[in-house]
């Protein structure tokens, strides 16, 4: 559950992404709808796992937690866990060591002063990390990141020679990706939900599975996606050995375990 409403540059894509307006001019509509996720969007979705009894994890831009520290607070004292995402929704991939550093620690000292949690995962602004990013991160204490794509369970890399926790994410399950970027409807949505989790489950009699569904405030907290996702879960609920997890939850499961994958396909940026 991405919390991002009032971390968007000026200009971030909107339902007017196709008719920009000319640069340095406030769009108050766009800016409305990103209000959507602080208003109605998160205090929608907290209902719903409420409901179903579930604990999620939402990476929180620390602009986001400054402009809407009630929010903030509700999702931590919701049992949810607070994870960071930057402190603003801003690039990083373009940053020197020392600037990726400060704009990383920025935005957890920044969420942890607001909700009294300290993030131990990250996601940067559509996954686009920079070569050192996974070594800042251990150098600050983060126990996994999510911005990678390259499997369907949590695996281990090794950062300096540490272990490091990767939970990877997916664009298939995103709603910024499949009903913002493509127009899908609610029904779309829930069908490629339900037929991700059907062959997942069939492979989880054999190898470890894990299923990744992304939510941003404005766009997952709609009420028609709310009530999909609502339909999914009562669909995932009746199969047998499934269970719905924090990712830091997740991440401290599998970090010892001998079972868990190792897998250095980037070493090369993180000796």
């Amino acid at each position: 559950m991405q919390f991002e409403t009032g971390g968007q540059p000026m200009g971030a894509e909107s339902p007017f992404s196709g008719n920009p307006l000319p640069p340095n001019t406030v769009d108050l509509p766009a800016e409305s709808w990103f209000r959507y996720g602080a208003k109605e969007g998160i205090y929608r979705m907290l209902k719903l796992w409420k409901k179903h009894d579930i604990k999620v994890t939402s990476h929180v831009v620390g602009e986001a937690a400054i402009k809407y520290p009630d929010v903030a607070k509700a999702i931590a004292n919701g049992g949810h866990e607070i994870a960071a995402h930057g402190i603003a929704w801003d690039d990083q991939w373009n940053l020197s060591y020392e600037e990726e550093l400060e704009f990383i620690k920025k935005g957890i000292d920044t969420v942890e002063s607001i909700t009294g949690q300290r993030g131990i995962g990250y996601n940067c602004n559509w996954l686009r990390r920079s070569p050192n990013t996974l070594k800042i991160l251990q150098e600050l204490g983060f126990l996994y990141h999510i911005d990678d794509l390259s499997r369907d369970e949590p695996f281990i890399t090794n950062v300096r020679g540490e272990k490091f926790v990767v939970m990877p994410y997916t664009l298939r399950n995103n709603d910024i990706v499949n009903i913002s970027g493509k127009n899908w409807s609610p029904e779309q949505f829930l069908a490629q939900l339900k037929a991700e989790f059907n062959q997942l489950y069939k492979e989880g009699k054999h190898q470890r599975r894990m299923m990744s569904i992304s939510l941003h405030d404005r766009i997952g907290g709609a009420p028609s996606i709310v009530n999909v996702v609502d339909e999914f879960i009562e669909y995932a609920k009746t199969h047998s050995g499934v269970v719905f997890m924090r990712k830091d939850e997740i991440a401290r499961m599998v970090k010892e375990d001998p079972k868990t994958l190792l897998d250095d396909s980037e070493l090369k940026y993180n000796r």
